[in-house]
Formats: C-alpha cells, sequence, structure tokens
C-alpha cells in the first residue's frame, strides 16, 4: 500500500479521537513531510524514536480551544496516478489557508516555496 497515505491517515483518525501523540513507522520521506507540517505551525512537535529496523516518527499534534488545528488532509499524486505540476501551475491550497507538499528536485517544498524558487515537481498532498 502506500506509506503516505496511511501516514495522513494514522494523523486524520488521531485528531478525530482528539489523541495528543501518533506514532507512524519511520521513512525518510514521512519524516521530511511531517517536518514541514512541524516549520508550518500544524503540529507540535516531530521526533524520531527508535533505532535500526524499530525507528518511528513521533508526532504531537496541536489543538486550539479543543479544535484541531489540522482540519483535513488529502493525497493528491498517488501511485497509480501520478500527478505533476509546472511551477506556473502551482495554485493556492484552500485561499491560502493550506498548504501543498510538492517533491521537487531540490527536495520537499510547500507550495508557496516552490513557486518562489520556480521549480515543478510530483504534487503529494494538501493539508488545510
Amino acid at each position: 500500500m502506500d506509506p503516505i497515505s496511511d501516514m495522513l491517515t494514522i494523523i486524520r483518525n488521531a485528531l478525530a479521537v482528539k489523541k495528543e501523540t501518533v506514532s507512524i513507522p519511520f521513512s525518510n520521506l514521512k519524516y521530511e513531510i511531517a517536518r514541514i507540517l512541524e516549520k508550518k505551525d500544524l503540529v507540535e512537535k516531530v521526533e524520531k524514536k527508535g533505532k535500526k529496523v524499530k525507528k518511528n516518527i513521533e508526532i504531537t499534534l496541536k489543538y486550539q480551544d479543543g479544535v484541531p488545528v489540522i482540519s483535513g488532509l488529502k493525497r493528491i499524486s498517488k501511485p497509480g496516478q501520478r500527478i505533476y505540476l509546472d511551477s506556473r501551475k502551482i495554485k493556492k491550497v484552500k485561499g491560502g489557508y493550506g498548504i501543498a507538499i510538492i517533491s521537487t528536485s531540490r527536495g520537499l517544498l510547500t507550495n508557496e516555496e516552490a513557486k518562489k524558487q520556480k521549480v515543478g515537481g510530483e504534487i503529494l498532498c494538501e493539508i488545510w
């Protein structure tokens, strides 16, 4: 199955039941996505836990007045249908309230950073 979809589903389900932290099996791609969420202030904290085969990413979720900061997550490019965008076709997510994570030749970038640097790539997911 798709590991990024699994990660987004784990976060979505944890937010629905107001869990404080979630643990996700480690991969560099998932860790970079989590770090972008932390940098954009959508989650409290991201940590690597464990060693070798038993590595996990622990994400502390963020709430404001009992309401999750993240209201939605959506996988865009899937293993069965990859979606690539040119830098000129990158749009705002939810009128600028959300972010899109794009895999570019310069690493993972948000839609704003990719547009600024004039690089396109595979649009992985949208978070708002």
